[in-house]
């Protein structure tokens, strides 16, 4: 993995979704697809130690208990 670039840059998916669907990161508070169909609450880097923790399938599904 390489080291993740100065916050001011977007995650990569940011740029390639609708801009409705922006949000920040709730890890570093950089510009990531959040929101909508493949959105993520994290950006790829600070998903990766939770992947690496958790394993390749760890993902976000809804917040209702």
């Amino acid at each position: 993995m390489t080291t993740a670039p100065p916050r001011t840059e977007p995650d990569p998916s940011a740029l390639t979704c609708p801009g409705d669907r922006v949000g920040l990161c709730s890890g570093c508070q950089r510009k990531t697809h959040k929101y909508g169909s493949g959105g993520s609450l994290l950006c790829q880097w600070c998903m990766a130690p939770v992947q690496a923790g958790w394993g390749t399938f760890v993902r976000y599904v809804n917040t209702r208990v």
